[in-house]
């Protein structure tokens, strides 16, 4: 089936993608690129003898912008929840930036989230990298006679989660008494 061959064709295939995206958007709050990726699959899986996908992708975009003028969709405020939300996981602020990009998220939309979570918060990387710490027990959290054993499998686990040398340095050389501190801080 053609999704183009005539108009009531065409106001049938619209009607489906955005019964589709509405169906979604009522279970999860995803963003532009989470959603078109979603309708190209569903869509595509369901009609598979379509013979013009370039047309179903032109549909899917104006269902979209659609979504996006009744704003439904806005990447703006999924990305400021979404890194609030990576931050009180524990995530670096590049880890944040990596997910949100990851998610098709703009890099400006991306940027001002960032810049947003320096401003309300007094260095968010080492608090992040405590809270890391204290979720992995690793660090301050082990007993004082291992630290020095883990100190480099701790600092890579740092590493991998985004977390820079100097930042994961000083969090390690943290002593226990210090550490629960910070964690009631949190």
């Amino acid at each position: 089936m053609n999704p183009i061959k005539n108009k009531k064709d065409l106001e049938t295939t619209i009607d489906e993608i955005r019964n589709l995206a509405y169906s979604y958007l009522e279970k999860y709050s995803p963003s532009k690129q989470q959603l078109k990726t979603y309708l190209i699959k569903k869509f595509l899986i369901k009609n598979q003898n379509t013979s013009n996908k370039k047309e179903v992708f032109d549909l899917i975009d104006i269902v979209i912008s659609t979504l996006t003028d009744q704003k439904l969709i806005n990447d703006k405020h999924y990305s400021d929840l979404k890194s609030k939300k990576f931050l009180k996981r524990g995530y670096s602020l590049n880890k944040i930036r990596y997910s949100l990009i990851k998610k098709g998220i703009d890099e400006k939309y991306v940027k001002a989230s960032i810049s947003k979570i320096k401003e309300n918060e007094s260095d968010p990387d080492f608090f992040s990298a405590i809270k890391l710490c204290k979720k992995r027990r690793i660090g301050p959290s082990r007993e004082e006679n291992n630290r020095s054993l883990f100190y480099k499998k701790d600092i890579s686990i740092l590493a991998r989660s985004g977390f820079s040398y100097e930042i994961s340095k000083q969090v390690l050389e943290i002593p226990k008494e210090e550490f629960k501190k910070f964690c009631k801080m949190i």
